[in-house]
């Protein structure tokens, strides 16, 4: 019987070896299997990792990863303007005044400086800070993740008195970088045109509001800059230059409310960091405070943010107690209640949590920024009484509101209790039948 079986395994297997071959390729694990991605196939393959996702908000990165360089020419001291246009064929170009990309030949590629920055992952001016001091970009991936993920791209630069270009496809070039012109040997700069992959994203139409909002950010960071958007779709146009920075950003933001006071502005320096604050309360009760790194806004927050909340709490705390103006303790949560705030650091070699920065993470700007501000804070309140008084009474009453509606809910609880079926203690409803034994 053993033998009739064993007998038809085999014919089986002679009659189909295709099976077999089959089970042995799934169970397998060789080094052929181990698979490299060249070139930028991987940000193809897995755009999630470079732009956090391949919807609306994946389709806009790309953008502000082009608009980021220019922005890093500004840090630099280099770029005064930077114009985004959104076409009507689903093109969207950023361009801008600054050095322009170097098109010379990189010395080890032998390619043009222009290619190895377009189609080269790490690559990128950014990482010995020597050209830049300080910058947004900071893993080389930027731009050439644009150029990825784009089902066109065209690149022109303008240096040396020449317009040099170069063309792209699904991020290869299809071109040599060639001269297509000349121009004012004083004028410079760099402009980049691309067509999202309607492949990799699952919209492919840009919103002017989304846009105008990051570039109106910018340009608050950025005091000073020249920022333009047009959308050629709807003819719309906006224009934002901010010589106030971040003072102005908080005035915008406060702009639909009633101010308690004038804005308290900040900026300090220490070990290369560049710290800057700016806040005003008003007659509201939400909390609007906004955090930048190297004017990547950081919605996630970070050290920097945790560091400026800790110093806040105890800065209101010791100046109220000190001048004995309350008889509670006040939580971050009741000082922060009306409140509007930025703040904006520049460091040169910040930590990011992942390729889209929306979270710091260097250990040591904690400390800095909370010392930063209760040393400015702290002095600016007691220089400044009338401005101080307003803004701790607003958190005294903020506190008092706690109380009141952590007893509401309390007190609400305990009714809810008394009005089931069966009451605790000496509550309990009387369950005696004798009339003598019960209390009158």
């Amino acid at each position: 019987m053993e033998n009739n079986q064993t007998k038809m395994e085999q014919s089986q297997t002679q009659q189909n070896p295709q099976a077999q071959e089959s089970k042995t390729d799934e169970s397998s694990y060789d080094a052929k299997d181990i698979q490299v991605l060249a070139g930028l196939s991987a940000v193809r393959k897995r755009p999630a990792m470079y732009i956090g996702s391949t919807d609306i908000k994946g389709l806009h990165h790309l953008v502000y990863e082009a608009v980021d360089n220019s922005i890093d020419e500004a840090l630099a001291g280099f770029c005064s303007k930077v114009c985004v246009i959104i076409h009507n064929d689903g093109f969207i170009t950023v361009s801008d005044n600054g050095r322009g990309i170097p098109v010379d030949i990189h010395p080890k590629l032998n390619r043009s400086a222009v290619e190895v920055v377009m189609t080269k992952l790490h690559a990128g001016g950014k990482f010995d800070k020597k050209v830049y001091k300080v910058s947004g970009g900071l893993h080389g991936v930027g731009i050439s993740v644009t150029n990825a993920l784009s089902k066109e791209l065209v690149v022109d630069v303008k240096r040396n008195g020449k317009i040099y270009q170069q063309k792209y496809q699904y991020g290869k070039p299809v071109t040599e970088l060639t001269i297509i012109g000349d121009v004012d040997p004083k004028e410079t700069g760099t402009i980049v045109k691309f067509l999202p992959d309607e492949q990799i994203f699952s919209a492919t139409e840009f919103s002017f509001e989304i846009l105008s909002s990051r570039l109106r950010e910018l340009a608050f960071l950025n005091k000073g800059v020249t920022i333009e958007i047009e959308d050629e779709r709807t003819e719309k146009k906006n224009e934002f230059h901010y010589d106030g920075g971040i003072i102005s950003f908080v005035e915008y933001l406060n702009k639909n409310k009633t101010p308690l006071h004038k804005t308290i502005y900040f900026n300090k320096g220490k070990n290369g960091i560049q710290f800057e604050y700016a806040l005003q309360y008003n007659d509201g009760y939400q909390e609007n405070v906004f955090s930048f790194a190297n004017t990547i806004n950081t919605y996630e927050g970070g050290t920097h943010l945790i560091g400026f909340k800790t110093a806040l709490t105890r800065v209101m705390n010791n100046y109220t107690e000190k001048n004995k103006l309350k008889g509670m303790k006040l939580t971050s949560e009741d000082i922060r209640e009306g409140l509007t705030a930025v703040i904006s650091i520049k460091i040169p070699e910040p930590q990011f949590e992942g390729q889209t920065k929306t979270k710091l993470g260097n250990s040591e700007i904690k400390g800095l920024v909370d010392s930063i501000v209760n040393d400015s804070l702290g002095s600016y309140l007691e220089e400044n009484p009338q401005i101080a008084k307003t803004i701790v009474y607003k958190c005294i009453n903020a506190a008092h509101a706690r109380e009141a509606a952590q007893k509401a809910r309390e007190l609400t609880r305990r009714k809810g209790a008394l009005n089931h079926g069966s009451l605790p203690g000496k509550l309990a409803d009387c369950s005696e039948k004798d009339p003598a034994k019960c209390d009158c």
